[in-house]
């Protein structure tokens, strides 16, 4: 039954991070007008360096379609793994409105990562 419900959230997971990926291409979803100073100049300053926005937005859509496969989904963590720190970061520091939402998607992660532990184990001994 665990192992059902992580299938289902990975799957949620990976799309959101494809859809998440796919728009820093083709800029489909609208930017909400109220956004806070601080997070509009980080994201001006993010997109000054040319090609890490684009970076980003590969690594979100690799990693989600990793993560859609039990197969490849310990890959899928650690390739999605920098960019979750960021948002992280980002919502802690910056726009802590959206905390909840980022701590929830965290928590997929750690099951991710956790029940991969055994694949890891060869890549720190």
């Amino acid at each position: 039954m665990k192992q059902k419900i992580l299938n289902v959230l990975c799957v949620l997971f990976g799309l959101l991070l494809i859809n998440g990926g796919l728009n820093k291409f083709f800029n489909y979803m609208p930017v909400p007008d109220n956004l806070p100073a601080e997070l509009i100049k980080d994201t001006t300053a993010i997109t000054e360096i040319a090609w890490l926005m684009p970076l980003i937005g590969l690594a979100e859509v690799l990693g989600g379609l990793l993560i859609l496969f039990p197969r490849t989904r310990a890959l899928g963590a650690l390739v999605i793994f920098p960019v979750m720190v960021g948002v992280l970061l980002t919502h802690a520091f910056v726009e802590p409105s959206g905390l909840p939402i980022a701590l929830v998607i965290w928590a997929i992660l750690l099951w991710i990562l956790f029940d991969n532990r055994k694949k890891y184990l060869p890549l720190v001994g």
